[in-house]
C-alpha cells in the first residue's frame, strides 16, 4: 500500500490489489507528511503532532504490564509489606529500584484499553506453583525460588495486567512526552531500520526533524509498543531540514545549506549511530532539495528539480562514491520496499520508477500512477462551515506551516472564491483546486486586465508545509508567460469542448513511449487546457493550475483528484516483475495518462491532430538518461594484513551509463573487521590485470591495479565454484575492455605472456610503450586473458601465434589476430588438453647407525617437501594446481631429474612426480604430431610482406625443426623439416634477416649460416663461444641484437654484431635476476625477472621492461618492473609499433638498415655441422 498527501493535507492510500484511491476516514485529519513502513504509517499533522496508523491484523497488539509485590518476614506479623529502610519498595519492578504500585499504571494514550484487572502470576520460572505465586529468598536481592525454607526471610510475587492497542486501521495521535522535553514542532519524520532488528520482530525506528533543525530519535518502538516511549535528541553539526531512513542501516539528512549528512555506525546495538559525515550536493551551484534512501540506494532532488542517484552506496560504504544524473523533474522522491522509487513530479503528479531491480537500481524510466477516484458527486461543504471544530493549531496550518497571508492568500475561503474569476466549461467539468471540498462559484465575465499587476509574483501552489516553498523560493527558473484563463474571450470559452481524452494504448498501439515522461512545461500545458478542470487562487498569488487528465469509466469532471505534495511507498511491496501486474502501474491497464506524451502536446492537440501524429509518436525514440547497473555476489578474500587468512566478503560491480553512452565501473569488496563494516573499492579503468592464481583447492583470481602492482600485493579473491570464478572473471574482463575500447581478438602487435598456472595473457601496445621519451610505465599495462592453457607463446607482426603446452603439444592460435572475424568463425573453438607434472621431494639424512633414514635434524627441511624444501609437501596433502585439474597417474619415482639419479632415483638429494590433466575449449588448434620444447617465429615490421614466415622449433628430444608453409592464411604450416645437429638443443631463436641462434643442452651456442627464404634450413652451424665460466640456457634474437640468459639468471648481451659479421665478437654482462628474455623487432628487450628487489616474499616471475634501448644504446639503461608473481613467459616479438620520430637532418654515409643476407662465401667461426 502506498500513502500520499495532497496540498490540503488530505491523506490517501492505494492498495496494490485495488484500483481506487481511498481517503482516510477521518475527514478532519490533515497531515503534512507521511512515512510508511511494513504494516504502519506515520504522519505529521498540521497541528504539529505525530500520528500513527497501524494496519489491521488478525494478531492483536497486547502489552503486558507487570509489577512485583515484595514482603519481609518478622517474628510478630510473619510476612508483611513492612520492609526495612534498606529494602526495596513494597511494589516495584523486577530490580526493586523503581516503585510501581498498582494505581500508578496509566494507559499511555486513548489508543489503548485494559483487557482485564490485575491478577497474580501463579507460575514460578515458567512452572506452575502451589505457593500462590510467591517466590522466597534469604534477602533482597537474591535468587528466588518457589521453595520456602527455614531461612526464607523475604518473598515476592508478580502481578500482571494486559492492555490492548485498539487504534488499528485509524490515525492515532501520539501523546506528548511528559515530563521529558518534546521535540515538537516537527517538520519531517522518516521510519526505517526494520531490517536491522532481530528475529523477535521486524519493527522500524522513527527519526524526526524539528523546525529548529534538531534531529530526534523515537525510543521504545517494539512490536508490542508501536507508539514508542520517548524522544532522544541526536546531536548534529548543522541544522537539518529533512532526513530519510532506509530499511537497513542507512540514514541521510539534508542540511539547510543544501549539503547532505550521512549517519555512520548504525546497528542493532547502536540504533542512533556514532557520527556524521558531510557529503556535498550533486550540483556545484544547485543545492539539494530532498533526499530519500533505501537499502543500498540514495536519491536526491536538487532545487532545479533534477533527479540524482548516488553510486556505490552500501551499509559498508554509506557515503557512496559519486552522483549520477537521472532523467525527469521531480519535487520529492521516496524509496520504498525493494528499493522501488516513487516521486511527486513538478506537475504534482505521482510517478513510479520502472525497471528498478537489484542489478539495475536506477531503473529505466518514469511512469505515472494511474488510479481511479471515487464516484461521489456530492459537493462537500466549504471548509469554513466546520472550521470551528478544528483546533487552533490546525486552522493556522491547513495550507502551510507559515502564517503569512502574502504566500497563501486570504484565509477566508468565501472571500477568496468571490474575488477570483473561475471559468466554467460546458458539462460542468471545471472544479476549483480544492476538489469536491469547494463548490464552483458562478462565472464572472467582467475582468480588467489592468487589475492584475504586470509583475505578478510566481504562481504559488499550496503545499502541505512551508519547507519546500522556502527551499525553492530562490529558484531562478525562466518560464514562458501563460495567459490567464480570464483573459480569454468569453465566446471562445463558452464554446469550448470538454477536456480532450487521449486514446488508450489499445487504440494507439503498444509502442507508446511510456518511459519518455516529459515534465518540462507540464504546468503550462495544464494551464492551457481550455476545457480541462481549472482552479484560480486569489489575485495576490495569481495561480493558474490544471489537474492531469485521466480517462476513467465515470468520465471526466465528475470528481476532481488531489494535487499531490507527498508520497511514501515504504509499505508497498512491489518489485520490477510484479509492477506490470498492478493495474494502476501497468501501461496496458484500463487507465492511460497524457503524461506519456509531452503535456504541451496533450493539451494543445485535438483529436484530429493526434490522429495525424500517432504514427510519429509511436516511433519516437525514448530519451536516454543516465542509469546504473549492478552485479552482486559473495566471494572470499585473502586478507591483506597479518594474520593472513580467507575472509568471507560480499562484492558488487557497479556500472554507470551516461546519456552519451560512456560507461565507468567500480568494483567493491565489503568486509567486517572487529564488528566494524569496511570496504575496498577498485575503479575498473585502473585495473591492469585479472589473473587466475594457483591456490590450494580454491577457485582464486587476482585483481591488479597500478598501485597494487607497485606494492606487489594484488587483491586476491576466491569463488565457491569454477563457474562462479569464470563468470566474475569474464564480467570484470569485459568491463575492463569496454572502458578501454578493446574489442575482438588480440591485434597483430599484441604482447603475449603466460603465467606459471598456464593462463595466456595479452597486452595491446601503444606507441608510447617503446617511445624513447614519456615511456608508458610497465605497471600501467593492461593484460587480458585469452582462453587456453600453455607454457609459452611466440608471435610475430603478421598475426601468426604459436604456443607450446606443458606436455609439449604444439598449438597455433586460430582466433584471427588483428581481424574482425565472421560470426561463425568467432564461435569456432577447439578442445584443448594439457598435462603437467607435480613434484614432491623425499628427503633423507644419513647417520652412522642406520644409514639413510627419514629422521632428520631439527634444523633440516621436512622429510617430504617441495623443490625449495621450505614447504612441507607429502603425497597425501598435495593437490592439483587448481580444481580445474584432475590426476591422471599415480605417484612414481622420477629418474630423469636434472643432474641425474642412481638406479633407485636418489640424487643424494628424490623426486616423486604425478601427472594431472586439464581440458577446456579455446581458440587454439593442435599441430601434430611432434612434441616441442621451444619455438621461435621471425620478427618483422608490420608492413613486411612474406610469402612464408620462418618458424624454428626444438622437439622434446632436442632435435632442430623448421616449419614449412607458414603464412598468415595458413598459420599452422604444412610440414616439419628436420635440421641436423650433432647434439640435442634446448633453446632456439630466429631474428631479423633470418639470423638463427641456438643453445645446446651442454650450454654451447651456435649460429646457423646461410638461412634464407630460398634455403629455409640454412647450410651449417657455427659455434659461438659462451660467456666465461657460464652455461647459457635461453636466448632471443631481435633485429640487430642478441640477448641470452645463463643458468645463474644472468642476462648477457652479444657485442659486435654487424651485417658483415653477424656472429658478433664477445658477450657482455647486462644484468642479473632474469629467467626469460624476449627481444622484439625493434630490438626492445623484455624479461621475466626472478623477483622484484625489495619484495622477497613475492612469488618468482615478474614482467620487466628494459628502458632506454635505442640504436646508440642497444643494452638500455634501467629496468621498469611491472606485474609480477607467477609469470612464466613473455613474447614481444609481434610488437613493431614504433613511436613517430621527429625529422632528423640527413646523415652522412649509408644509413643503418636491417641486416642483409650474408654472402654464402663468407665464413665466420667454425663449421661444426651441415
Amino acid at each position: 500500500m502506498i500513502w500520499a498527501v495532497d496540498v490540503y493535507g488530505r491523506v490517501y492510500s492505494l492498495s496494490t490489489a485495488g484500483q481506487r484511491w481511498e481517503r482516510a476516514d477521518d475527514m478532519l485529519l490533515e497531515l503534512k507528511r507521511v512515512t510508511a513502513g511494513k504494516g504502519r504509517c506515520w504522519g505529521i499533522g498540521c497541528d504539529h503532532h505525530v500520528y500513527l496508523n497501524m494496519m489491521p491484523s488478525e494478531t492483536p497488539i497486547r502489552y503486558r504490564e507487570e509489577t512485583y509485590e515484595n514482603q519481609r518476614w518478622n517474628p510478630v506479623d510473619s510476612f508483611t509489606d513492612t520492609l526495612l529502610p534498606t529494602d526495596r519498595w513494597p511494589w516495584s519492578d523486577v530490580t526493586g529500584m523503581n516503585p510501581q504500585p498498582l494505581h500508578s499504571f496509566k494507559l499511555p494514550s486513548r489508543s489503548w484499553e485494559w483487557e482485564g484487572d490485575w491478577y497474580v502470576d501463579q507460575t514460578c520460572g515458567g512452572e506452575p506453583s502451589q505457593t500462590g505465586g510467591w517466590e522466597y529468598a534469604v534477602d533482597f536481592p537474591a535468587n528466588f525460588s518457589p521453595d520456602k525454607k527455614w531461612n526464607s526471610c523475604v518473598r515476592r510475587r508478580r502481578w500482571i495486567r494486559y492492555r490492548r492497542y485498539i487504534a488499528q486501521g485509524t490515525w492515532a495521535k501520539i501523546p506528548l512526552d511528559n515530563p521529558r522535553k518534546p521535540p515538537l514542532p516537527l517538520c519531517d519524520i522518516s521510519c526505517g531500520g526494520w531490517e536491522m532488528s532481530d528475529q523477535s520482530g521486524k519493527y522500524p525506528y522513527l527519526w524526526g526533524v524539528s523546525q529548529q533543525g534538531q534531529v530526534w530519535f523515537r525510543d521504545g518502538i517494539h512490536p508490542r509498543v508501536p507508539e514508542g516511549s520517548g524522544w532522544e535528541e541526536v546531536e548534529v553539526p548543522k541544522e537539518v531540514a529533512q532526513l530519510s531512513a532506509g530499511p537497513g542501516d542507512l540514514l541521510w539528512a539534508l542540511l539547510w545549506d543544501g549539503n547532505l549528512l550521512v549517519r555512520t555506525g548504525l546497528s542493532l546495538d547502536s540504533p542512533t549511530g556514532t557520527s556524521w559525515v558531510e557529503v556535498e550536493s550533486p550540483g556545484k551551484e544547485i543545492e539539494a532539495l530532498h533526499v530519500a534512501v533505501g537499502v543500498s540506494v540514495v536519491w536526491v532532488i536538487t532545487k532545479d528539480y533534477k533527479v540524482w542517484f548516488r553510486r556505490g552506496v552500501n551499509s559498508h560504504n554509506p557515503c557512496g562514491s559519486g552522483w549520477i544524473s537521472i532523467g525527469g523533474e521531480m519535487m520529492m522522491v521516496d524509496v520504498g520496499l525493494n528499493d522501488q522509487v516513487w516521486a511527486v513530479g513538478e506537475d504534482r503528479g505521482l510517478y513510479f520508477r520502472m525497471g528498478v531491480t537489484p542489478t539495475e537500481p536506477s531503473g529505466n524510466g518514469w511512469i505515472p500512477v494511474l488510479a481511479q477516484w471515487g464516484n461521489n458527486k456530492e459537493v462537500v461543504p466549504p471548509r469554513n462551515e466546520f472550521s470551528g471544530q478544528l483546533t487552533e493549531a490546525s486552522q493556522g496550518s491547513v495550507l502551510s506551516c507559515t502564517d503569512s497571508d502574502s504566500e497563501i492568500g486570504p484565509s477566508d475561503p468565501e472571500k477568496s472564491s468571490n474575488e477570483t474569476p473561475v471559468v466554467e466549461a460546458a458539462a460542468s467539468s471545471v472544479v476549483p483546486l480544492g476538489g469536491a471540498d469547494t463548490p464552483s462559484p458562478p462565472l464572472k465575465t467582467e475582468y480588467t486586465p489592468s487589475a492584475a499587476p504586470q509583475d505578478a509574483p510566481k504562481p504559488f501552489i499550496p503545499a502541505s508545509d512551508s519547507f519546500i516553498n522556502s527551499l525553492v523560493s530562490d529558484r531562478d527558473k525562466t518560464t514562458t508567460p501563460q495567459a490567464s484563463i480570464a483573459e480569454l474571450p468569453q465566446e471562445e470559452v463558452e464554446v469550448s469542448a470538454p477536456a480532450q481524452i487521449l486514446p488508450t494504448p489499445e487504440a494507439v498501439g503498444h509502442d507508446v513511449p511510456w518511459m519518455n515522461v516529459d515534465l518540462e512545461g507540464a504546468e503550462a500545458a495544464r494551464s492551457a487546457q481550455v476545457g480541462a478542470r481549472l482552479s484560480l487562487s486569489d489575485g495576490s498569488a495569481a495561480a493558474t493550475y490544471a489537474l492531469g487528465t485521466l480517462e476513467t469509466s465515470q468520465g471526466v469532471g465528475e470528481e476532481d483528484g488531489p494535487v499531490w505534495t507527498w508520497i511514501s511507498g515504504g509499505g508497498c511491496d512491489v518489485d520490477a516483475e510484479r509492477s506490470s501486474q498492478i493495474s494502476w502501474l501497468s501501461p496496458t491497464g484500463a487507465l492511460t495518462s497524457s503524461l506519456s506524451l509531452t503535456p504541451v502536446q496533450s493539451a494543445a492537440w485535438s483529436e484530429q491532430q493526434q490522429q495525424e501524429h500517432r504514427e510519429e509518436i509511436s516511433k519516437k525514440p525514448l530519451e536516454r538518461s543516465n542509469s546504473v547497473w549492478m552485479r552482486k555476489g559473495a566471494l572470499r578474500w585473502w586478507r591483506d594484513w597479518k594474520p593472513q587468512r580467507w575472509v568471507d566478503v560480499s562484492v558488487a560491480l557497479e556500472q554507470s551509463t551516461r546519456s552519451d553512452g560512456r560507461k565507468d565501473s567500480i568494483f567493491f569488496v565489503y568486509y567486517t573487521q572487529y564488528d566494524e563494516k569496511k570496504y575496498l573499492h577498485v575503479f575498473i579503468n585502473e585495473v591492469t590485470a585479472l589473473v587466475p592464481v594457483l591456490w590450494d583447492c580454491h577457485y582464486a583470481f587476482a585483481v591488479y591495479t597500478a598501485q597494487r602492482t607497485k606494492q606487489r600485493w594484488p587483491l586476491v579473491l576466491a569463488a565457491q565454484t569454477e563457474k562462479d570464478m569464470n563468470d566474475w572473471l569474464s564480467l570484470l574482463c569485459d568491463r575492463c575492455c569496454e572502458c578501454r575500447g578493446i574489442i575482438g581478438p588480440p591485434s597483430r602487435q599484441a604482447l603475449w605472456s603466460t603465467t606459471s598456472k598456464g593462463d595466456v595473457m595479452v597486452h595491446e601496445p601503444s606507441f608510447s610503450l617503446e617511445a624513447t621519451a614519456n615511456t608508458l610505465a610497465c605497471d600501467l599495462m593492461f593484460w587480458r586473458q585469452v582462453p587456453g592453457h600453455l607454457r609459452c607463446v611466440e608471435s610475430n607482426s603478421l598475426g601468426v601465434v604459436w604456443g607450446i603446452g606443458w606436455d609439449g603439444t604444439a598449438w597455433v592460435y586460430s582466433g584471427h589476430c588483428g581481424q574482425q572475424p565472421n560470426p561463425g568463425d568467432a564461435a569456432q573453438t577447439h578442445q584443448q588438453t594439457d598435462v603437467r607434472s607435480v613434484h614432491v621431494y623425499e628427503n633423507q639424512r644419513w647417520n652412522p647407525m642406520t644409514g639413510y633414514t627419514d629422521k632428520g635434524l631439527p634444523t633440516d627441511r621436512p622429510m617430504w617437501s617441495d623443490e625449495s624444501g621450505l614447504k612441507e609437501c607429502t603425497k597425501g596433502n598435495t593437490h592439483p594446481p587448481s580444481p580445474q585439474w584432475s590426476w591422471v597417474s599415480e605417484w612414481a619415482v622420477d629418474y630423469n631429474v636434472p643432474g641425474g639419479a642412481d638406479k633407485e632415483g636418489w640424487q643424494y638429494a628424490a623426486d616423486f612426480p604425478v601427472k594431472c590433466k586439464i581440458t577446456l575449449r579455446s581458440p587454439w588448434q593442435q599441430v601434430p604430431p611432434i612434441t616441442l620444447s621451444d619455438i621461435s617465429l621471425m620478427p618483422c615490421l608490420a608492413q613486411s610482406r612474406m610469402e612464408q614466415i620462418p618458424v624454428w622449433a626444438l622437439s622434446d628430444k632436442g632435435d632442430v625443426l623448421c616449419r614449412l608453409g607458414v603464412s598468415p592464411q595458413n598459420p599452422a604450416g604444412s610440414s616439419w623439416l628436420h635440421v641436423g645437429t650433432d647434439q640435442p638443443f634446448k633453446s632456439i631463436s630466429i631474428g631479423g634477416a633470418n639470423q638463427v641462434w641456438a643453445i645446446a643442452k651442454d650450454g654451447a651456442v651456435f649460429y646457423r649460416g646461410s638461412v634464407s627464404p630460398q634455403n629455409p634450413a640454412g647450410e651449417c652451424w657455427y659455434h659461438i663461444p659462451s660467456p666465461p665460466r657460464q652455461t647459457l640456457r635461453q636466448l632471443s634474437v631481435g633485429r640487430t641484437s642478441v640477448f641470452a640468459v645463463d643458468e645463474n639468471s644472468n642476462l648477457w648481451y652479444r657485442q659486435g654484431l654487424t651485417p658483415s659479421y653477424p656472429q658478433g665478437s664477445a658477450w657482455e654482462l647486462n644484468s642479473n635476476n632474469v629467467t626469460k628474455v624476449s627481444v622484439g623487432p625493434l630490438d626492445q628487450v623484455w624479461i621475466i625477472a626472478d623477483g622484484v628487489p625489495g619484495f622477497p616474499a613475492e612469488a618468482p616471475g615478474a614482467v620487466c621492461h628494459r628502458v632506454g634501448v635505442g640504436p646508440m644504446q642497444p643494452k638500455g639503461q634501467s629496468w621498469d618492473y611491472g606485474i609480477g608473481g607467477g609469470w612464466e613467459h613473455i613474447s614481444v616479438r609481434g610488437n613493431s609499433a614504433e613511436a613517430p620520430r621527429p625529422p632528423h637532418p640527413p646523415t652522412v654515409g649509408s644509413p643503418r638498415s636491417p641486416l642483409p643476407q650474408r654472402p654464402p662465401t663468407q665464413v665466420n667461426g667454425n663449421v661444426v655441422g651441415v
